[in-house]
């Protein structure tokens, strides 16, 4: 631990051997580990929940808000929740080797496009210890090695986490280097792990914005940005009044520490005063401060909202709301203040729906669903790595299929050309 270069080095030596005997790993030996690790979190929950006990000792001391708190704690529920996750990507199908098209040529040539893995994957996140397991899992699952680097506030959670996907990979026959978790938390290890070319092929950076703005900096690996939540719901004025309510109460107080929940409430003008001060007032009486401006803010409880309060990551029970004048100003908006990670129209209108999506150009777009959707397990990846609000390779959620790259296999028969 005293030379952090050298610790950084030897793991990304190692992981680098780990990825080319994972890459042509067999799909049953890969879902047998997930399996046995599965098993063995829950079989070890006692333990994961006395460490997790340790971190938020340790976040409160920290003092922490209380959104942090929340995405820190693991109880059983939230156990159960990993292992079903790592059971649900053990579940998928192998993406590696997949034809993603193939064709034959005039010259005799056939030419696939097949799945393959990109190698030797960095994930760097925060508070969220459960990220342990979906990106070892989604890692393994799409045949690469994988360098965790969690926060020093889930330190010992991800420890107790990552021994459980050890014990998955000895049972396989894997190598157990294909996870590894660096056991420190010097701040040296990711400065050095972003300059790791050698041996790892791609960053992944999970958390706030302070994160993701240091590994863009200073990364000279490729990144898969994770940039910031700040999501927006726009009432339209053809918005139904329950599921206007329903959705925005879920979207914003479900757990208001995910990057998927509400920061920023427009509302047509046209209905400010009717549904969007009904939803207004129900958020008020739920506990949330909404920051709002014109005739919203009158609405008793309200505050009203600064500058500084559009385009903000809140992460707590906090809102800012505002009145704008129609579609397309709900869409000025979003293009000016929003992250490209996603946005939700409430509306029966099919068109202004349709011009919604044309318009934006978020990674994810939604139409009378809540934002808490925007993740990995709920579209169906069993879990996600991160959600990628970048525009190249991998965007939106990134599950197993998204963490490979592809290879062209061409067969001939003693093929010349002219």
């Amino acid at each position: 631990m005293d030379n952090i270069p050298a610790l950084m080095a030897e793991i990304g030596t190692r992981a680098k051997a780990a990825s080319q005997t994972l890459a042509f790993a067999s799909p049953e030996s890969k879902r047998a580990a997930l399996v046995a690790a599965a098993d063995a979190v829950w079989r070890g929950r006692a333990d994961i929940i006395a460490a997790n006990a340790r971190d938020l000792d340790y976040g409160r001391d920290k003092g922490l808000s209380g959104a942090m708190m929340d995405r820190l704690m693991l109880d059983d529920d939230r156990i159960r929740g990993i292992v079903d996750g790592l059971r649900a990507v053990a579940e998928q199908p192998d993406p590696v080797g997949e034809i993603i098209e193939e064709w034959d040529r005039p010259s005799g040539l056939h030419i696939s496009r097949v799945r393959t893995p990109l190698g030797v994957i960095g994930v760097i996140y925060e508070s969220r210890p459960n990220v342990t397991a979906d990106a070892g899992a989604l890692c393994l699952k799409s045949g690469n090695a994988v360098i965790l680097r969690g926060g020093s506030e889930s330190f010992h959670s991800s420890a107790a986490i990552h021994a459980c996907l050890v014990q998955g990979l000895r049972s396989a026959g894997l190598p157990e280097e294909s996870i590894q978790l660096v056991p420190t938390r010097d701040r040296a290890a990711v400065s050095e792990m972003l300059t790791m070319t050698d041996t790892v092929d791609v960053i992944v950076p999970r958390g706030g914005k302070g994160l993701v703005g240091l590994v863009q900096r200073e990364a000279r690996v490729p990144v898969f940005a994770h940039l910031e939540g700040i999501v927006h719901i726009y009432l339209d004025k053809d918005a139904n009044p329950q599921k206007a309510l329903d959705v925005v109460l879920n979207a914003k107080t479900r757990r208001t520490g995910i990057c998927g929940a509400a920061e920023c409430l427009l509302i047509h003008e046209d209905i400010a005063e009717t549904i969007g001060a009904e939803v207004i007032s129900a958020l008020l009486a739920a506990g949330v401060e909404v920051r709002a401006e014109g005739g919203l803010a009158q609405i008793a409880g309200a505050v009203a909202a600064s500058d500084d309060d559009w385009g903000r990551e809140y992460l707590d029970m906090i809102i800012a709301a505002k009145p704008v004048a129609d579609l397309d100003a709900a869409i000025t908006h979003i293009r000016t203040y929003g992250s490209n990670h996603t946005d939700c129209i409430i509306t029966e209108n099919t068109g202004a729906a349709a011009r919604f999506f044309e318009r934006l150009d978020s990674a994810i777009l939604m139409q009378n669903a809540s934002t808490q959707f925007a993740d990995g397990g709920e579209f169906g990846m069993g879990a996600e790595i991160g959600i990628a609000t970048g525009k190249m390779h991998a965007r939106g959620p990134v599950g197993a299929r998204q963490l490979t790259s592809f290879k062209y296999l061409v067969r001939g028969d003693g093929t010349v050309r002219d």
